[in-house]
């Protein structure tokens, strides 16, 4: 990776020429570089393998220009980059790539001016991380392997069925995944900043799947940490144990149940759903399913959410944003009551001067200030790094959910009394746009009856669909489990910090019955 000082001293000399161009009303530079390195886990007990199969890394570097031109007929705001080349050079090429895509832009009124909040969040990356060796990353993958593996051999149910049929290594152990390390670097500069910042940090995932295969038995793990090491194999071992709970699963038929959503689940939720409707740049282009409610009752009031990307040692917290802006807590539901939105400084300016404002929020903007401050604009793009070619859109960073009352899983379960533990869901999306709240998702492990209170029979994996509406989820929120734990789904870029949640009712819908018939 490139060096933090270098990194800065690109933007202070690109800063230095952007100031001196007679044409150019206001610019910003902004630098970055990242790695993905990253140890593919690939195991089979029936067919030979390498265990650890492929380590492979990514890098990238460059610099964007974001400029606002002068025009006879109003400012032209344009953006260019220059990958691999953070010299002088390389400024004036991702320059000349602005001014040649320069356009007006109506909702534009100036590049992001300084907060009157202050930077809390410093030297919180891991340094061991940002020097992690080949051998380290290939160690990290058999750590998770190894621990995956020792659950499976001391299984004592997979002993009574291989005495009952195959051999033990013929029941078919799959454990597959990867271990992750994301490693960022960026500085900005900017016309209307005091100064060049620089931002550095350092994030450690695992997402492990085991199955039994014989047994059409399949568990999933995962793990986020700030610290390598933090990383000590234990999504493989959680990915197994869950796994050898899945076997002999069984049906569920159509219905409305009361359930009891994992992290997982509650993270799938949020990331496809909730937080895509609780930001300023939904609620203008009207497509939030909270539309018109700030500061009105759109949950039960036992949910409190916020986001928060400037404590330290939570996985997506960051010093600054890539509009070089501070990042601290935003409310955004409290006690069921909506009362503030995740914003970038454009979304944030374009807001404060719609003259629909009042009707798009359900208040005038100016009587909720608090509710729409800057606090996460990035330049993120599917779980990839800070990008230095696109442009600052609305992220969360790390989402924390709570409840008034502290419950254990045991308490939503007496609570529940006969139902389903759902564990793991996949391709969750909404249906008929993101305003209607309608949404589907299948259930793809992990998942249980709950009966007189408590976890039952496992449910087969991929056998189950939700659908349902997310309003009608909220509002039907009957407990919270105080203990929450850090989970990402596929090509997220935000952390949820999330609990379990029983809901009193949703709606279920059995499929793929074709699958039993061979």
């Amino acid at each position: 990776m490139v060096s933090l000082p270098t990194l800065k001293r690109t933007a202070e000399q690109g800063l230095r020429y952007l100031r001196r161009q007679k044409d150019i009303q206001e610019a910003e530079v902004f630098v970055a570089s990242n790695a993905g390195l990253t140890a593919r886990v690939n195991y089979t007990s029936h067919i030979p393998c390498n265990g650890v199969e492929e380590p492979k890394s990514t890098s990238s570097h460059g610099l964007g220009v974001r400029a606002v031109f002068q025009d006879p007929k109003g400012p032209r705001i344009g953006l260019g980059s220059e990958a691999g080349d953070l010299s002088l050079n390389g400024v004036k090429a991702a320059l000349e790539k602005a001014r040649r895509s320069a356009v007006h832009d109506p909702d534009f009124t100036t590049l992001p001016r300084p907060s009157p909040e202050r930077r809390t969040l410093t030297k919180y990356h891991d340094p061991s991380a940002m020097t992690l060796t080949d051998t380290d990353l290939v160690q990290a993958g058999w750590r998770v392997l190894t621990r995956a593996l020792d659950e499976f051999a001391k299984a004592g149910s997979l002993s009574a069925l291989a005495q009952t049929g195959p051999k033990l290594r013929e029941l078919g152990f799959i454990v597959g995944g990867d271990v992750t390390v994301l490693l960022e670097r960026m500085a900005i500069g900017s016309t209307r900043l005091p100064k060049v910042q620089t931002d550095e940090s350092t994030l450690i995932a695992s997402f492990i799947t085991a199955m039994v295969e014989r047994e059409s038995a399949k568990g999933t793990g995962s793990g986020c940490h700030t610290r390598l090491s933090a990383l000590r194999g234990e999504a493989g071992a959680e990915a197994a144990r869950n796994a050898l709970s899945a076997v002999g699963g069984v049906r569920v038929k159509d219905g409305a149940y009361a359930v009891v959503l994992g992290p997982q689940p509650v993270t799938e939720l949020m990331s496809n759903l909730i937080l895509p409707s609780l930001t300023v740049a939904s609620f203008y282009d009207c497509s939030s399913a909270f539309h018109g409610k700030l500061g009105r009752q759109v949950a039960h009031d036992d949910l409190t959410i916020y986001d928060h990307g400037a404590l330290p040692g939570h996985m997506g917290s960051k010093g600054i944003t890539c509009e070089g802006l501070p990042t601290g807590r935003t409310d955004l539901i409290a006690d069921g009551k909506l009362v503030g939105l995740l914003s970038s400084f454009y979304e944030t300016e374009r807001m404060l001067r719609d003259p629909a404002a009042k009707e798009k929020l359900g208040v005038p903007p100016e009587d909720c200030p608090g509710a729409l401050v800057p606090r996460n604009g990035f330049r993120f793009a599917g779980g990839g790094g800070r990008r230095f070619d696109i442009a600052p859109s609305v992220a969360p960073t790390n989402v924390f959910i709570e409840g008034s009352d502290k419950k254990t899983r045991e308490d939503l379960l007496r609570q529940v009394q006969n139902g389903v533990y759902i564990g793991r869901i996949w391709y969750t999306y909404p249906i008929n746009g993101l305003r209607t709240g309608d949404f589907t998702a299948t259930v793809v492990g992990d998942s249980y009856m709950i009966k007189d209170g408590k976890l039952a029979a496992p449910i087969k994996a991929n056998v189950l669909r939700i659908n349902d509406n997310i309003h009608q989820v909220l509002q039907n929120i009957v407990g919270i489990t105080s203990k929450s734990r850090g989970t990402i789904i596929w090509a997220a870029d935000e952390v949820v910090y999330a609990p379990e949640i029983a809901v009193a009712r949703l709606r279920l819908t059995e499929i793929a019955g074709f699958l039993d018939a061979h």
